[in-house]
């Protein structure tokens, strides 16, 4: 056998490994700190015996609390809020009651294909070190799923187990210790903004983009315009050359279902008034992105308004929350 092939078959044992370790629901990131924000990036690698995921539900343990999920592109989100066993502080106000579960529902990912769902939330309440597990169940179709819930006993092997539940690692907080998420989001917020882009009566100002994970292809960002004129205008379209397209979006909920909608005739800017595009409300969406957006890059955007015309931006990248950091 020559040194090539001993090499090329080294390397394919290596990913065939890999990819047996990484065959289950898991999470990216699963070691936090008690007190502090954490982001659980939880991993899809696959869909029911060939099948495509079409809903995926996280059941949240008590102790990660005030969660918000990520809204994904062809994906509607239900969240289902009960009662905490516990009260939690947040920033000052008790709070007994929140998100219990969430579910990315109406999609469709391939078995093919590997996918990320996104849940930030706080981790509170530890004083020694603490599993937490995440039941998490996929749904193909009518009738098959895939449940991940099996937790391991103490001294037990988690991969000894044929559907783990995704867990992260909870240590206990170190006294006077501070959220360094927190910190860095005041120190973005501390810092000065931007000077705002004018376009005829229109003043735009704020404009953020969120950094990607590596490979995603769908991005979000946005910005504030300002209409001090005494005409309305519309945003009719946006272009730029690091996307396929750009689209505008709006999120809204309806009934706990968190809906997702392309705003096919552009979005209205009234005169006097201010219109904010930001996660969770209007927003655009960066669709075919052909290179994650990294915090600290510039993407180059062309908005075409109806009255005010084109109008060349250049938006900043944030961290994966739209925050930007001050030097």
């Amino acid at each position: 056998m020559t040194p090539t092939k001993t090499t090329f078959l080294a390397l394919a044992f290596s990913l065939a490994g890999t990819a047996a370790a990484c065959a289950h629901a898991s999470f990216e990131q699963d070691t936090v700190t008690s007190e502090t924000n954490f982001k659980a990036i939880l991993q899809i690698p696959h869909g029911c015996d060939g099948k495509a995921t079409n809903e995926v539900q996280v059941k949240l343990p008590e102790g990660f609390v005030f969660a918000k999920p990520q809204p994904k592109a062809g994906w509607e989100i239900e969240i289902i809020k009960g009662d905490y066993q516990k009260s939690y502080d947040n920033h000052g106000k008790t709070v007994t009651s929140g998100p219990l579960e969430i579910r990315w529902k109406s999609g469709e990912l391939s078995d093919d294909y590997y996918d990320t769902f996104v849940i930030t939330g706080k981790v509170s309440g530890f004083g020694k070190e603490t599993q937490l597990a995440f039941p998490v169940t996929q749904l193909c179709g009518a009738s098959d799923k895939v449940v991940w819930d099996q937790v391991a006993n103490e001294g037990q092997s988690p991969h000894s187990l044929e559907h783990p539940a995704p867990t992260i690692t909870v240590t206990p907080a170190e006294a006077g210790g501070h959220d360094h998420h927190d910190m860095a989001a005041m120190a973005g917020m501390s810092g000065m903004e931007d000077a705002p882009v004018t376009a005829g009566s229109l003043e735009i100002s704020g404009g953020s983009i969120k950094a990607m994970l590596p490979g995603a292809k769908v991005g979000g960002g946005g910005f504030t315009v300002k209409n001090e004129g005494s005409e309305d205008d519309i945003l009719l379209s946006v272009e730029s050359p690091a996307a396929g397209r750009v689209e505008l979006h709006e999120m809204t909920m309806q009934n706990d279902v968190m809906k997702m909608r392309k705003l096919e005739g552009g979005i209205a800017v009234p005169a006097g008034q201010t219109v904010e595009l930001k996660n969770g409300g209007l927003h655009l969406m960066f669709m075919d992105v052909m290179k994650p957006f990294v915090e600290g890059d510039t993407i180059p955007v062309t908005l075409t308004f109806e009255k005010a015309g084109k109008v060349e931006l250049m938006l900043p990248v944030g961290n994966a929350a739209g925050k930007m950091s001050h030097n």
